[in-house]
C-alpha cells in the first residue's frame, strides 16, 4: 500500500484553501490600514515630534533632515504625511511656521506663532522645548480630569443599567404576584410599575427616544450658544466647577507665560490663549482683555473684573509680575501651583464623590425595595 498518493483535485482544494488563507490576511492587513488611517493626529503624537524636533534640531541637524527622519518614525500615517508635505515646502525655501500654517487645523495658533517668533529671533530650539513642556503639562491635566469624571460616569452607567434590566425581568414577575393579592399599592409601587410597563412594552421606541436625545443634546453643545450655557452651568457644579476654574487658570497661565518667554507680544499672546482655552466663559474673559489691554489697562484691572473666574491670589500675583517686570515668572509660578491643586483635587475626589454615589444608591435601592415589598407585606398582615 503506497505511503504517498497524488491527488489533483486535493491540489486544487488545497490552493483554494491557501487563497483563502492569503485573501484574509490581506483583509485584516487592510483593516489595520483603514483604522491606523483614520486615527486621529492626538496630543501625544505632537508631544513626541516636538520633543524629538527640540532634541535634533538642538544637536544642530538641519530642520530638513530632522524632519525627514522623524516622517520615517511617526507611527501615525496622518502624521508622516503631514510631516513630509511640510519638509518638501521648508526644501522649496519657505519659513517652517509658514509651511506649518498650511496644516493650521493640526498643529493650531499657539504651536504656529511660537515657532514664528523662534525662527525670527533664533531661538527655536528654547521654543520647541516650551512648546514640548506645554504639550506634556496639557497631556497630565487632561489625563487628570478625565479619569477624575471617569468613575463616576460609570457608576452611573451600570446603575442605569442594572436598573433597566430590573425594571424589564424583575418588576414584571413581582407585579403579577402582588395583582393576585388584590391589595391597595402605594404611590411609589404604581409609579414603578407604570415604568416598567412602558419599557416593556415600547423598549424601541423608548431606545429611541433615548439615543435621539443624545444626538440632540450632543449636536446642542456644538453650537456656540448650547456649549456657553452648559459652561455656565457646569461652572456651577460643586466640585466640578471648581476643577474646571482650576483646570483652565493652569493652561491660561503656562500658555501666556510661554507665549511671553519666546516673544510674542502680550496683546498676540492673550489672543492665543484665548483660543486654546476650552471654556467659553475663560475665552471670552481673556478675549476681553486682549482688546481691553491695547487701551492701556492692566491685565490684573481686567481679570479683576470677572471674580467668578479667577482667584484674588492668581489677580495678586500678576498685579506683582506687571509691577516688577516678571508677570511671564509669575504666571508659570500660577500655573505649577494650579496644576499642583488639580492634581490634588482629582485625588481626593473619588473619595469625595464615593460616599455621595453609595448614598444615592442607597437611596436608589431603599425605594425600589420599599415600593415592591410594601404591598407583599400589607397583604400578609390582613391574613
Amino acid at each position: 500500500m503506497p505511503i504517498f498518493t497524488y491527488s489533483a483535485a486535493g491540489e486544487k482544494d488545497a490552493i483554494k484553501g491557501t487563497k483563502k488563507g492569503l485573501a484574509a490576511v490581506n483583509i485584516r492587513i487592510d483593516i489595520n490600514g483603514l483604522i491606523a488611517r483614520l486615527r486621529p493626529i492626538g496630543l501625544v503624537d505632537k508631544m513626541f515630534f516636538t520633543r524629538n524636533l527640540a532634541v535634533m534640531v538642538g544637536a544642530g541637524l538641519s530642520l530638513t533632515r530632522t524632519l525627514e527622519s522623524l516622517a520615517k518614525e511617526a507611527a501615525n500615517p496622518k502624521l508622516k504625511k503631514i510631516l513630509l508635505e511640510i519638509n518638501d515646502s521648508v526644501i522649496k525655501g519657505k519659513p517652517f511656521a509658514e509651511s506649518l500654517r498650511l496644516h493650521k487645523e493640526v498643529f493650531g495658533e499657539l504651536f504656529i506663532n511660537m515657532i514664528e517668533v523662534g525662527e525670527t529671533t533664533g531661538k527655536l530650539t528654547l521654543v520647541l522645548k516650551l512648546l514640548a513642556s506645554q504639550m506634556k503639562k496639557d497631556h497630565t491635566l487632561r489625563r487628570r480630569v478625565r479619569g477624575a469624571m471617569f468613575y463616576p460616569a460609570i457608576i452611573i452607567i451600570t446603575l442605569l443599567i442594572v436598573g433597566s434590566l430590573m425594571m424589564l425581568y424583575v418588576v414584571p414577575t413581582l407585579t403579577q404576584t402582588i395583582k393576585e393579592l388584590e391589595v391597595e399599592l402605594p404611590l411609589s409601587t404604581k409609579i414603578i410599575i407604570f415604568i416598567s410597563d412602558q419599557l416593556v412594552n415600547y423598549f424601541l421606541w423608548v431606545l429611541a427616544g433615548v439615543v435621539i436625545f443624545a444626538a440632540a443634546f450632543w449636536k446642542i453643545l456644538k453650537t456656540r450658544q448650547g456649549k456657553t450655557i452648559f459652561d455656565r452651568l457646569i461652572l456651577k457644579a460643586p466640585i466640578f466647577g471648581t476643577l474646571i476654574k482650576k483646570f483652565n487658570s493652569a493652561r491660561f497661565c503656562r500658555t501666556l507665560s510661554y507665549l511671553i518667554t519666546s516673544g510674542v507680544p502680550i496683546v498676540r499672546s492673550l489672543e492665543i490663549s484665548s483660543s486654546v482655552l476650552g471654556h467659553t466663559m475663560f475665552r471670552q474673559a481673556i478675549a476681553s482683555a486682549a482688546t481691553a489691554i491695547q487701551k492701556g489697562k492692566q491685565l490684573n484691572l481686567i481679570l479683576a473684573e470677572y471674580p467668578a473666574l479667577f482667584q484674588p491670589l492668581m489677580i495678586q500675583m500678576i498685579q506683582v509680575g506687571e509691577e516688577t517686570g516678571k508677570l511671564s515668572e509669575m504666571l508659570l509660578r500660577l500655573a505649577l501651583f494650579f496644576e499642583e491643586e488639580v492634581t490634588a483635587t482629582t485625588k481626593n475626589m473619588s473619595s469625595i464623590i464615593e460616599p455621595i454615589l453609595m448614598i444615592f444608591i442607597g437611596a436608589a435601592v431603599g425605594f425600589f425595595a420599599i415600593s415592591m415589598l410594601q404591598p407583599i407585606y400589607s397583604s400578609l398582615g390582613n391574613i
